[in-house]
């Protein structure tokens, strides 16, 4: 853990999905470093617990359990709602990518996981903040996609149509929760982490010659993302998806 003097509490409290490493404790380490208390939560009982360390035992509840299991959906709630007495925000994060290869070939029940963990979790995590604080009192909901979501995306497609999916369910949530809750996405491109390493290990410098900013991304690069769609300066928008990418995309014109 840091030796420098922590943050004034905001008094404001975020719940984020899949933190014990990666993204989602990028975007803890962002909220944190503004002052919000953290619940977070992962797979793995001893990353989480290292992750906690990290970031202040003082500042964050880790909550261990499967991301589209209902009982860890409301323990991880609760433990906010126990420890912090509210939930401000939630980052949808929690995510999972098991298979590779054409989609032709694909194993229904592998699609199926792929919906539960990345698409429905995020539905059961939204509804129950919804009920347990932001119906009353406001807040915000960052889902994180992928530009996998947002074009063709080869031999990973369950998780792109997964990602597609959630981009869709931003807009449903966006819709139906304001004016009281903002709802957006992020759509990073390819991140230095664990989950994204096969698309970039053994050939890092090749992968990230295509991108026009000539890097990959890193973790806090959507934590600084996630921190602006739930700060004040973001609060005129909603329903959207922020493409975080490097520049990738412009390579897709003509020419």
């Amino acid at each position: 853990m840091s030796t420098q003097e922590p943050p004034e509490l905001s008094g404001r409290v975020a719940l984020v999905t899949g933190a014990s490493r990666g993204i989602g404790y990028g975007i803890a380490e962002a909220l944190v470093a503004r002052g919000d208390r953290v619940v977070i939560t992962g797979r793995g009982e001893e990353a989480l617990k290292e992750a906690v360390e990290r970031l202040g035992a003082d500042r964050a509840i880790g909550v261990p359990g499967k991301a589209h299991d209902e009982v860890h959906q409301a323990a991880a709630v609760e433990a906010a709602m126990d420890g912090f007495g509210r939930v401000d925000f939630l980052i949808n994060n929690a995510g999972t990518n098991p298979v590779f290869g054409a989609i032709a070939d694909l194993d229904l029940n592998v699609a199926r996981k792929v919906f539960e963990t990345n698409v429905i979790s995020a539905l059961g995590f939204a509804q129950r903040t919804w009920h347990a604080w932001q119906k009353q009192n406001g807040g915000a909901i960052v889902n994180i996609a992928s530009i996998a979501g947002v074009s063709a995306s080869p031999f990973i497609g369950a998780y792109g149509m997964s990602k597609a999916a959630m981009v869709n369910l931003t807009l449903q949530l966006a819709h139906e929760f304001a004016p009281v809750v903002r709802v957006n996405a992020i759509a990073p491109a390819v991140v230095k982490t664990k989950f994204a390493q096969a698309l970039y290990e053994g050939r890092e410098a090749e992968a990230a010659a295509s991108y026009p900013l000539g890097r990959l991304g890193v973790p806090a690069d959507i934590g600084g993302a996630a921190a602006f769609l739930t700060s004040s300066q973001s609060e005129w928008i909603t329903g959207q998806t922020l493409v975080v990418d490097g520049g990738i995309f412009l390579n897709a014109g003509v020419g």
